[in-house]
């Protein structure tokens, strides 16, 4: 199946692109900068091309990615280019206008779903992320997009696109405005966030990087967010009222107005119990892996990066709130990694990547054991010990010339790391053998 996501060299569309492509589909982004364009194109294995109407020409689903307030211009520029019996989707936050405009200028052999991913490019997985969805009706295509995404286990709203514009209001364009209007006033007060860090609480923190996540992207793409949607006027309004009304009760000492303002708010939360569940997770998440990783001080551990995938391993040497050192197990160089774009590697998931990332190598050991020991529970226990792979026994004879009570076991050890055969040996020597 080919593919063309138009604007996919950026941000969302960018990231849709790779994930398409990795599930095996033939695709084709396009972009306006040629250099941009091919150093995707070399990065990610997909195509590349500056020609919205050909690449729209030759793709069975067409995907257009492009800037909010380019959308419909370029919806209507590839309109009667589309393949016959072809799927047109877009990715935009906003799906009035786009539906109108598909409606009106994508011709009757071609289906089409405007459709808004509720989340983000530096997402790493589809699983539980929320997808709207407002087609006119419901053709092949639609069953075959609702097939997909069940697969991937994403949470799928059908909504009018009226209502989604309506719910976006409060979802993006409150959200955004109230944080942008928070770092905005600290900015006002002339405030160095860093500084407030130090006596900040989980809670704060929390909420300055979800605001750091919200104004890190593009701004004119924010901009475009707020402006856009036709009840983005309505919702600062409100927004605006709320604060003023907020700030004349606390200025008239009117406390009684204050906790009443509060008390009907808090009637309009849906699950408090939930709410305080999920942001406990939340909050505890900033200690959890601190205080999980302040046990392998001096320790071998192995971390992934979150946006790369990219492991990296090494000796744990120091660790603060906010960065790890690592320290090459097989030289004398150092990595420094920021903390929060980690994830720690259960002792498993390190194993396999040791397996298979590491050059490993078969010693052979022979040992003398009792004749009562058993050699198959010998092999299991020094499968236990870390950066052991494979352990093969290759004999067990008896030890006549030593002492006819005792049995000699040749074993074939593999591993990544000789080091570890020294942990062999004084283990097998607590058992009371005799290495030979």
């Amino acid at each position: 199946m080919k593919i063309g996501v138009l604007g996919g060299t950026k941000g969302l569309g960018k990231t849709i692109a790779i994930f398409l492509e990795k599930e095996g589909f033939d695709v084709t982004v396009t972009g306006r900068d040629l250099k941009v364009g091919h150093e995707v194109s070399k990065e990610f294995g997909v195509r590349y091309s500056d020609d919205n109407r050909k690449i729209a020409s030759l793709s069975d689903v067409v995907i257009v990615s492009v800037p909010i307030d380019a959308v419909c211009d370029v919806i209507i520029e590839i309109a009667n280019c589309l393949k016959p019996g072809a799927l047109i989707l877009d990715v935009a936050s906003v799906k009035e206008k786009p539906f109108e405009v598909m409606k009106e200028h994508v011709p009757n052999n071609v289906e089409f779903i405007p459709t808004h991913p509720i989340f983000g490019p530096r997402i790493r997985s589809l699983e539980g992320q929320v997808i709207a969805l407002t087609p006119e009706s419901k053709g092949e295509w639609y069953g075959k997009v609702i097939k997909f995404l069940n697969e991937h286990k994403v949470r799928i709203l059908e909504v009018s696109p009226k209502e989604h514009d309506k719910m976006m209001g409060v979802v993006q364009i409150l959200t955004h405005f109230s944080y942008i209007s928070t770092v905005s006033a600290i900015l006002r007060l002339g405030v160095d966030i860093k500084t407030t860090r130090n006596f900040a609480s989980p809670v704060y923190n929390l909420m300055i990087d979800i605001i750091g996540r919200i104004t890190s992207q593009n701004p004119y793409l924010t901009y475009s967010i707020q402006k856009e949607n036709e009840y983005g006027e309505i919702v600062r309004d409100v927004f605006s009222k709320s604060v003023n009304e907020i700030k004349e009760t606390i200025s008239n000492d009117n406390e009684n107005e204050f906790v009443e303002i509060i008390n009907k708010a808090i009637k309009n939360m849906d699950d408090i119990p939930s709410a305080l569940g999920r942001s406990d997770k939340a909050v505890d998440s900033f200690t959890r892996e601190l205080s999980y990783l302040k046990n392998f001080i001096n320790q071998e551990v192995g971390v992934r990066d979150i946006y790369s995938n990219k492991v990296h391993f090494g000796i744990l040497n120091e660790i603060d709130s906010d960065f790890i050192i690592l320290e090459n197990p097989n030289s004398s160089t150092h990595t420094k990694l920021k903390l929060v774009n980690i994830d720690v590697l259960s002792d498993s998931e390190f194993i396999e990547w040791k397996v298979n990332n590491l050059p490993s190598k078969v010693y052979k050991l022979s040992t003398t054991f009792s004749k009562n020991s058993n050699p198959s529970i010998i092999k299991e226990t020094i499968e236990k010990i870390p950066d052991i792979i494979e352990v093969k026994i290759d004999d067990v004879c008896s030890a006549y010339q030593m002492d006819e009570n005792m049995i000699r076991i040749t074993f074939s050890i593999k591993t990544f790391n000789k080091k570890s055969l020294k942990k062999v040996n004084t283990l097998l020597k607590g058992f009371g053998a005799i290495i030979n």
